[in-house]
Formats: structure tokens, C-alpha cells, sequence
């Protein structure tokens, strides 16, 4: 009796490592997977004081919640790698990476090495990848009706959100959108109880220094400094000597010419990386010129492009006052918003590179935080839309190219091929939980849409989650951007084949014990 035991002993202790990083990666594929889909509900995040974070955003999900598991932790890489790729999708890569996982870990336990079920699984879904490629729809620009379809999927159905997207979309333009440096999703502010408007041009989260003082300037030009608005220090040892002295008393005469130079050249705005001397912040206010200190340099640097300005260090006001004007931006308003609690600064919508700020407004600060990232979902997938064009949605591709796999898998030979069948199997995965989220029995619909796309020749066919019946999602109007699908199933497979080859985790000894022995 003890002997037949034994072998089952012997399997239990050589998949204990593969088991548990499996059940780790199961626990945070279920914390996401229940908002997948149009039916999908939303989760609560609690932190240690209280807070409240109610969203269905995967990658926000993810990034709050405790982890301490070292497979877990991979996991969430899936999320993070997708979000900083393309900002969406990040729940359908982290179910993918998951699905993946479990149909690997599932060939192994049969007996199939390890190395047999990685090396198909890579193989599987590069070849996925290459069929999704060939059935992508390319967008034809701005007015195309799948494009604002993408953003209403990605939005999750709210009109008023799309609405924002798309206005913004258009005022930016596909030049710019088209640019991977761009980042729309970057536009986004979210401010309570504040109305939601497309604004052209920057808006400011910091005060003007005296917001009790001129409140608009109409057609005005711009300073930028990566420095401090004051005169040159000198060494206090300096100071105690008589030519140390009059070498400071002559810093602050030359110091009260340039900032009267600013003033004669029409200068309204500043903007300081750092803070202001307290000569200078009563010169700007006696000559009503707004100073808006501690900008983050980021920001500056967008002021920079949208104005034209020049970001100088503080010895650059030494110049004459034609090689400081070439160095100034400009802006037909600027103005300081008491209801936000905003600077605005306008754009003039013709010169220099286009900016809008898509303003999220809520009644409360945990609504209005979903709502500016469902707005980023929004606005991602329109520029990823725009780039590399839009897949049916809901699963239906990836339950079209997960059959295409089981064909080709009964042409390898080797091995291999189980973990070809563990990639379509995982494929199937994302349809399966959206159906589930809507109620339906997932084994039974998903052969229906099989079946459907079978007879319809058609990838497109997929299940209404309202009425249960099969509709055509591309007619319909349910895509995705093709990006996400991608790059998705790309970096599923990367980390699942990461995990898949864990042996064995072994906790390293700190670098101060290290230290010590040596």
C-alpha cells in the first residue's frame, strides 16, 4: 500500500513550487476578473485609513491591492507592462496571463515537461499574434464610425465621456495623435464638482502667488525659468567685507533692471520651477504681472511647447531686451479660475504644438476619480485605434483564432503541440468570463458563437450579453483597439512562460548579512 503512495507523494512535492505560484496567480486573476465586460461590477479598494477606491479599471486594481507573493507580483507586470504600452486592456491581459498559466500548469501535472508546454505556448501565440494582424480593421481617420465605437466600448458605454474624447481628439488632431510620444490620456483632470469641458490649452493646479490680484491678462507673454526668481547670492563670508557688500547692493540694482526689463517687454506670466524673492513678488504685483511658482518641470515643459517659450536659467536675464524677447511665449489669455481653483492658459489653437485639457467633473471625489480613468481608458483607445487599427471585441476574435490554433496544433508533432492547445484553450478564456459576468452559461454560449462564426464564416460573431442572442459585433459596433489586443496576449505570454519555468523559489540573503560574512 505504502509503495503505491509513494509516486503520488513524490508528484505532490515535485509540483508543490509550480502549484502554489499557480493558486497565487489564481487569487489575482479573480480579484479582476469580475469586472470584465459590459456586465462586469466594480471593485472596492480599502486602505489602511479608510480610503475607498470604487473602480472596475484593472490596472488600478492591481496596483492598490496588497501583494506580497513573488508569481503574484509577476502577474501585475502583465498590467503595468499594458498600461504603460497602450493605457487599456489591462483586466483582459491580466485573465489572458492567467488562462495561461492554469492551461500550462494543467499539460505538466498530466506529465508534459515543462520546457515541451513553454516552448508551444511561445509558439502558439506568436502565431496567434500573426492571425490576429491579419484580421485587423484599419481606422480611416477621425470621422470613421469605429473609432468613436472604440472609445464607447473603452469608456464603458457612458456618451458623455466619449463625447469629451472625441472633441479632444479632434482639436488635437491625427498628427499628433499618431505621435507615440503623445499621450492623451495625460490631458485628463479630474476636479470635483467642476463641469466636464474640452479646454484648449493648460490648466494649472497651483495658485497665482496674490490671487486677490489681477485675475486675467488678455494677450500676454510668458516666462519660464528652471530657477528662482531672485537677485545672485553671495557667500556670507563675502558679505562681511566692504567690496562684498557693494557687490551685493550692485546684484540688487542690476536684479530691480531686469525685472523692470520684464515689465517693459510686456511680460504677464511667470513661472518658477522654484520660489520668488520677496523684492521681486511686490515689483510682480505693483505691475500686475501673475507669478505661479513650484511648477513641476513636466508642466513647464508643456507650457513651453503650446507658448513657444524658451525655459531659461536665472542668469538668462542678463541679456538685452531683443534676445530676451525671442526667448518669451506668448498666450491670448491667461486667466485664474476661482471656481476650480485653476490657472488657465489658453492656447491660441494656431501657433506652436495644439493642447487641450479634458476637464472630468463629479460630485464626489471617489465618482469623479473612476470617471477620469474611464476618460483615460477612453482617450488610449482612440490613439491606439488610430495607430494600429480595431479587432471585434468581446472575445469573439480570440474564440476565432483559438480554433484556428486547434487546426494547426494537429499538424505539430512533438509535444509541443499541448502547449499549443494550452494557448487556445486560454484564448477562449475572455469570452467565457464575459458571459459569466452577464449571466449566461459560458460552456453553452461559447459553443453557440463557435458555431455561429462557423456558419456565418464569419470571426465576428459573438453573444448579445442583454438578450443572449448571436449579433455581429463589428455591425454592432463592439471593438477594440487592435494595440490592445496585441500587446495583451504578447506580454500574457512572456510572464505565463516566466512562471511556467519556476522550479523553485529560493528567498536571497540580504546584502547587509552579505556584507557582514565577508
Amino acid at each position: 500500500m505504502s509503495q503505491g503512495q509513494q509516486p503520488v507523494r513524490e508528484g505532490e512535492e515535485r509540483y508543490a513550487t509550480l502549484l502554489n505560484n499557480s493558486n497565487a496567480v489564481r487569487a489575482i486573476t479573480s480579484a479582476v476578473e469580475g469586472t470584465l465586460g459590459p456586465k462586469g461590477l466594480d471593485v472596492m479598494l480599502v486602505g489602511a485609513r479608510g480610503e475607498v477606491i470604487i473602480t472596475n479599471d484593472g490596472v488600478t486594481i492591481l496596483d492598490k491591492i496588497d501583494v506580497s507573493h513573488p508569481a503574484a507580483s509577476l502577474l501585475i507586470q502583465v498590467a503595468r507592462s499594458q498600461q504603460r504600452k497602450v493605457g487599456d486592456g489591462t483586466t483582459t491581459a491580466t485573465v489572458l496571463a492567467g488562462a495561461l498559466v492554469q492551461e500550462g500548469v494543467a499539460q505538466i501535472v498530466k506529465g508534459v515537461p515543462a520546457s515541451k508546454v513553454v516552448t508551444g505556448m511561445l509558439q502558439g501565440i506568436t502565431f496567434a499574434i500573426e492571425s490576429l494582424y491579419r484580421r485587423v480593421h484599419v481606422i480611416s481617420g477621425l470621422e470613421d464610425p469605429l473609432l468613436e465605437k472604440t472609445a464607447y466600448v473603452a469608456g464603458r458605454e457612458r456618451s458623455d465621456i466619449v463625447d469629451l474624447v472625441m472633441k479632444a481628439a479632434v482639436k488635437i488632431g491625427i498628427p499628433k495623435l499618431t505621435d507615440p510620444t503623445f499621450v492623451l490620456a495625460d490631458s485628463v483632470v479630474a476636479i470635483e464638482k467642476a463641469d466636464h469641458e474640452v479646454f484648449e490649452g493648460i490648466l494649472l493646479r497651483q495658485k497665482p502667488i496674490h490671487v486677490h490680484g489681477k485675475s486675467a491678462l488678455e494677450v500676454t507673454r510668458i516666462l519660464v525659468l528652471h530657477d528662482a526668481l531672485e537677485p545672485e547670492l553671495l557667500d556670507d563670508e563675502v558679505l562681511t567685507t566692504e567690496a562684498g557688500f557693494a557687490r551685493f547692493m550692485e546684484l540688487r540694482e542690476q536684479f530691480g533692471r531686469e525685472l523692470l526689463r520684464l515689465s517693459e517687454l510686456g511680460v504677464g506670466l511667470i513661472l518658477l520651477e522654484r520660489g520668488i524673492h520677496p523684492d521681486a513678488e511686490q515689483f510682480c504685483l505693483d505691475h500686475e504681472m501673475m507669478v505661479i511658482q513650484r511648477v513641476g518641470r513636466h508642466e513647464l515643459g508643456r507650457i513651453c511647447e503650446m507658448t513657444g517659450a524658451v525655459p531659461l536659467r536665472r542668469t538668462a536675464l542678463h541679456k538685452d531686451c531683443e534676445q530676451l524677447e525671442r526667448l518669451l511665449g506668448c498666450s491670448p489669455r491667461v486667466a485664474y479660475d476661482e471656481e476650480l481653483q485653476r490657472v488657465r492658459i489658453h492656447s491660441d489653437g494656431t501657433s506652436h504644438e495644439p493642447v487641450v485639457t479634458i476637464i472630468v467633473g463629479a460630485s464626489t471625489a471617489e465618482i469623479v476619480g473612476e470617471s477620469a480613468r474611464i476618460t483615460g481608458d477612453a482617450a488610449s483607445a482612440v490613439q491606439a485605434a488610430l495607430a494600429g487599427g480595431v479587432l471585434p471585441g468581446g472575445g469573439t476574435v480570440e474564440l476565432a483564432v483559438s480554433y484556428e490554433l486547434e487546426r494547426r496544433r494537429e499538424a505539430v508533432k512533438g509535444m509541443e503541440a499541448f502547449g499549443i492547445a494550452a494557448v487556445a484553450a486560454a484564448l477562449r478564456k475572455p469570452m467565457s468570463q464575459i458571459l459569466l459576468n452577464a449571466g449566461y452559461n459560458p460552456l453553452e454560449k461559447v459553443e453557440e458563437a463557435r458555431a455561429a462564426q462557423h456558419t456565418e464564416d464569419c470571426d465576428s460573431m459573438g453573444m448579445d450579453c442583454d438578450s443572449g442572442l448571436v449579433i455581429n459585433y463589428v455591425t454592432e459596433g463592439i471593438v477594440d483597439p487592435a494595440p490592445v489586443k496585441i500587446h495583451g496576449l504578447k506580454a500574457a505570454g512572456e510572464v505565463a512562460a516566466a512562471i511556467l519555468r519556476i522550479h523553485n523559489v529560493i528567498k536571497m540573503r540580504e546584502e547587509d548579512e552579505r556584507m557582514n560574512e565577508d
